[in-house]
């Protein structure tokens, strides 16, 4: 609408968001879901706006106007409204004032109707366009991973099984064995990358995780890549990072309004927005070098969990070093072996993997990944060691045996990008329809 010449007939559909009459004149703002802010629509006969109300679904035809107003540039002179669907003014819920998040989580049948919903929901549609952009322009090919599976690709145990009710053996009757639903596409998308040296997926995953917490959901979404050829961490931290300045210098361009409606009153998140898009390179330091960071920033910070080398990275520790000691993203490097998953390639040093964490403030880590390992015989002793199901990984194992490389991938978590970029505390108001221990409407 916005490349419409003033005086155009223009008809318009949506849904209302507020209407104010007058004596001699009415308003309407009207919105399609298309941007931040709606369309104002003038009646200059109140008798036009008979029946409408905040939630009704309307058609208007009318001529684009400059609008003296300081909330928009343009608006409709409406020569004819049509009511397409009616909404109850008293029960409504979604009137014009403002609304907690908690509220609009109780109403997600109706929730992206409202601003904040409709910006983050944006910001989902931007941020995935910039990731295939970025990806495919690296040569990337997209590939479908499965959700379901006979493997858990962490080894973790917190998969949701998939049962056939009603059957002597529910949760093999199917399949004629165990499955589960994806927590990862990593293994699989491994096949793929001995054929077609760079590929990514973005799928939905799951994890039957308890956690109450505004950082988990059991269904959310991962951006993840392998790439063939590859035997070096600058290489794979090199590729993360550039494609996460890709993707926020995407928004920046195209959704910068949205951007905007979280940024104005959190300099943190504008802060950051501008550090993840700079040029200049994100803080790089080795999991020894954060632990000597946070065990002589102890005294000061308290922290609940001492911190020590061995132990994994408590979310406060992940947070004290993104917000507080580097205030903006920041790679930790090569963790102890001990503490991560058995397919991460085996440092010289014999104690800690070639891996990485990118942490950041906000939701504190927002991506992992790490050189795989290579080799047919140590990956064999790492898979016994994890205590697999004898046989289960065979056809993992079978990639070292024909062709193999060395390799290296990563996975993002979507809902945590876009908490990053928007500030929100919980990943349950990222997600459109969040599924979490308790809870699964809709």
């Amino acid at each position: 609408m916005q490349d419409n010449a003033v005086g155009t007939d223009i008809k318009i559909s949506g849904w209302v968001r507020s209407v104010r009459i007058q004596k001699r004149i009415a308003f309407a703002e009207v919105s399609d879901g298309s941007t931040l802010k709606g369309i104002q629509v003038i009646m200059e006969d109140p008798l036009m706006a008979k029946g409408l109300t905040t939630g009704c679904s309307v058609e208007i035809a009318g001529t684009l106007s400059d609008s003296p107003g300081r909330e928009q540039t343009k608006e409709i002179q409406a020569s004819s409204i049509r009511i397409v669907g009616e909404a109850d003014a008293e029960t409504y819920p979604l009137q014009k004032k403002q609304h907690t998040l908690e509220f609009l989580r109780e109403i997600g049948h109706l929730r992206p109707r409202s601003r904040t919903i409709g910006a983050v929901t944006r910001l989902r549609d931007y941020a995935e366009m910039g990731l295939h952009k970025f990806l495919h322009d690296n040569e990337f090919v997209r590939i479908h991973t499965p959700a379901l599976t006979s493997n858990d690709c962490e080894g973790g145990g917190e998969t949701f099984n998939v049962a056939t009710p009603g059957t002597e053996h529910p949760e093999s009757a199917f399949f004629g064995r165990r499955v589960n639903l994806t927590v990862s596409g990593q293994l699989h998308l491994e096949v793929f990358a001995g054929a077609f040296k760079r590929v990514y997926t973005l799928n939905p995953a799951f994890r039957a995780e308890p956690s109450q917490t505004g950082r988990h959901l059991s269904e959310f979404w991962m951006l993840e890549a392998e790439c063939a050829f590859v035997d070096s961490m600058s290489t794979l931290v090199g590729v993360e990072e550039e494609m996460v300045r890709s993707t926020t210098q995407f928004l920046v361009d195209n959704a910068g309004a949205e951007l905007e409606l979280f940024s104005r009153d959190n300099e943190r998140v504008a802060k950051l927005v501008r550090r993840l898009a700079d040029s200049k390179p994100y803080a790089c330091i080795t999991y020894t070098e954060a632990i000597d960071i946070l065990q002589r920033a102890d005294a000061a910070a308290k922290f609940a969990f001492k911190p020590r080398w061995g132990q994994g990275l408590q979310s406060e520790h992940e947070r004290y070093l993104a917000t507080t000691h580097f205030e903006g993203p920041v790679f930790v490097t090569d963790y102890p072996a001990a503490i991560k998953p058995f397919y991460m390639l085996p440092n010289p040093d014999g104690r800690t993997v070639a891996c990485m964490d990118l942490l950041v403030p906000g939701p504190c880590e927002l991506l992992g990944g790490s050189l795989r390992e290579h080799d047919y015989d140590r990956l064999k002793r790492a898979i016994e060691a994890q205590g697999f199901e004898e046989g289960s990984l065979d056809w993992y194992l079978n990639l070292r045996k024909y062709g193999t490389t060395p390799h290296a991938g990563f996975g993002m978590g979507f809902e945590r990008f876009i908490q990053m970029v928007t500030g929100l505390d919980s990943v349950r108001d990222i997600i459109p329809f969040p599924r979490h221990s308790g809870r699964c409407q809709y």
